[in-house]
C-alpha cells in the first residue's frame, strides 16, 4: 500500500511538472509568434526601401548573423529603430546556446556578404562575445 502511495505521488509530481513546461513552452511560442507577425508587419510597412546597410527590412529579417569564418551565430528576428528612427539594432536570436536566447545586435559593424542567394551579416563579434551580451526577454501577450 505505501508503495503504491509513493508511486501514485510520483506520477503526480511528474504530471504537473510536464503540465508547467508545457505552460512555460507555449508562453515562449505565443511570445516568438507574437514577436514574428510583428517583424513581418514591419518589414511589410516599410517596403522595399533600403533600411540599413543598403538592405531593407525584410532582407535584414531574412539574413542570418555570421562569423568572420562564415559559421552561421544567430538568425534576425527583429529590425528596431531608435528615436531619430534609423535602424540602429537588430534583434537576434542566438543559435547553439541552449534554450532560446535573445540579443540586441548594434547595426554599426555588420556588413552584408552575399553568398549565393543568400545575403548574411558578417560580424567581427564571436559566438562568446554574443553570448556575453544581456539577454532579451520576450513579453508574453
Amino acid at each position: 500500500m505505501i508503495a503504491m502511495k509513493q508511486n501514485m505521488r510520483i506520477f503526480i509530481l511528474a504530471t504537473c511538472s510536464a503540465a508547467l513546461l508545457a505552460a512555460c513552452n507555449d508562453k515562449n511560442e505565443v511570445a516568438e509568434d507574437k514577436l514574428e507577425r510583428a517583424a513581418e508587419t514591419s518589414a511589410t510597412v516599410a517596403g522595399p526601401l533600403p533600411a540599413a546597410l543598403g538592405l531593407s527590412e525584410a532582407q535584414l529579417l531574412e539574413a542570418d548573423i555570421v562569423g568572420a569564418d562564415g559559421k552561421e551565430l544567430g538568425d534576425v528576428s527583429q529590425v528596431l529603430r531608435g528615436a531619430d528612427d534609423k535602424v540602429d539594432r537588430l534583434l537576434v536570436e542566438l543559435d547553439g546556446i541552449g534554450p532560446d536566447r535573445y540579443v540586441h545586435v548594434p547595426v554599426q559593424g555588420l556588413k552584408p556578404v552575399v553568398r549565393g542567394t543568400d545575403t548574411d551579416l558578417e560580424t567581427s563579434m564571436t559566438k562568446a562575445d554574443l553570448a556575453a551580451l544581456p539577454e532579451v526577454k520576450l513579453t508574453t501577450p
